[in-house]
């Protein structure tokens, strides 16, 4: 593996780069951003050697860490005209989508689906660093399409950075990160404007705030730009997790409303099981 194209440099893709560069020196890391700060940025911090509009024909592998409302046409023009030798792989974070509209494409073989479970509630090239993906989680998906030599780059690529492959249908996946990524970051966002509606009537509110507050409302920094297009693409998984919390959230005020306390405190006792089970996982 020698060459490798990036397009979209921000977080995930300019810490895939970064990363990738800390252990293997001799690649060189091409590159494309429609946001021109971005760009000029990317090269200044290195995560690119060279801007290019597209990847060369010996290019080994093509990243693609755009907002998912957009990579689908990428996709496909990359996949019209990338060689045999080269494989498309994409960062998005929801894959029904995507896998379905590439499903009859004639190089389906040269697409690979993936999704690294990482990230943090900051953009942009400047938020990137090389340590982001390491030992990470990168969900593949319909690996059984992709050709098996192209996947070999995709593996060297992810052994580099010690990541841990699992394997998943796009629906389940899909589904499952409707409730454990993009139902938190609504959470968030709703704790944010909750607290925000309050501070109209209340302008020193947050003198109150501690660290639990700090660190639910944390995600309610990330990126409209990326957030919004990965509810719209996930609506009905992510319409099933809100409708669960939405029945949690009205519950538990209802056993707070009726003072019903004992049950209130026998809830949270269970729900304590889930600290235990992320502690195994840990």
């Amino acid at each position: 593996m020698r060459k490798i194209h990036i397009i979209g440099l921000g977080l995930l893709g300019g810490s895939f780069s970064l990363g990738l560069k800390s252990v293997l020196p001799d690649l060189t890391i091409t590159g494309m951003d429609h946001n021109k700060t971005h760009l000029d940025q990317a090269l200044k911090l290195g995560i690119i050697d060279e801007v290019k509009e597209s990847p060369d024909q010996d290019t080994d592998i093509v990243v693609v860490a755009i907002p998912v409302n957009t990579i689908i046409p990428v996709l496909k023009d990359l996949l019209d005209k990338v060689s045999d030798q080269t494989l498309v792989m994409d960062f998005g974070s929801t894959k029904e989508n995507i896998c379905t509209s590439l499903s009859d494409h004639p190089k389906r073989k040269n697409f690979l689906a993936a999704h690294p479970i990482a990230g943090t509630e900051y953009s942009g090239p400047q938020a990137a660093f090389p340590d982001l993906l390491k030992e990470k989680i990168m969900i593949l998906c319909e690996m059984e399409k992709t050709d098996l030599h192209l996947k070999a780059k995709a593996y060297k690529a992810f052994e580099a950075l010690n990541m841990k492959i699992r394997f998943m249908e796009p629906h389940d996946h899909d589904n499952q990160l409707a409730f454990v990524s993009h139902l938190s970051h609504i959470s968030s966002f709703m704790l944010g404007k909750t607290v925000l509606d309050k501070m109209q009537d209340d302008k020193n509110i947050l003198d109150m705030a501690g660290s639990g507050f700090a660190s639910t409302v944390r995600l309610a920094k990330s990126s409209p730009e990326m957030w919004s297009p990965i509810l719209q693409e996930n609506k009905d998984n992510v319409l099933e997790a809100l409708n669960g919390y939405i029945k949690n959230l009205t519950e538990f005020r209802d056993l707070l409303a009726y003072e019903q306390f004992e049950d209130l405190r026998k809830s949270m006792k269970k729900i304590n099981q889930i600290g235990e089970i992320l502690d195994f996982k840990s």
